[in-house]
């Protein structure tokens, strides 16, 4: 079973932006109740896209110089990244469908 992998200010370089593979990051907070309600989503999506697409959540309170790179102003923000590029960038709670039709447009 994939999970989303926790990330930070510190590694985010290594774990999205060096990595070949496109990526997903979920930039969530503890408190916010939209985040909780997309986490099993995603870890539904990490099982799904597994060897195809890397998981990775961010808390946005503990890492807030990445947050603010990429003008993060809501959470959930969900945003897709390939070779290291954002090329997806999701706002708020959405259906699975959603997310995998964003998946599936990158893996195209």
């Amino acid at each position: 079973m994939s999970k989303p992998i926790e990330i930070s200010d510190s590694n985010f370089a290594e774990k999205v932006l060096q990595v070949a593979a496109p990526v997903l990051v979920d930039f969530w907070a503890p408190w916010c109740g939209p985040c909780r309600m997309v986490a099993p989503v995603v870890e539904e999506l990490a099982d799904e896209y597994e060897g195809r697409v890397a998981f990775a959540k961010l808390n946005v309170d503990e890492n807030p110089k990445t947050a603010s790179q990429y003008g993060i102003m809501s959470i959930p923000s969900l945003i897709i990244f390939k070779g290291g590029s954002p090329v997806s960038n999701l706002v708020g709670f959405r259906p699975k469908a959603d997310l995998k039709r964003s998946l599936d447009e990158v893996l195209d």
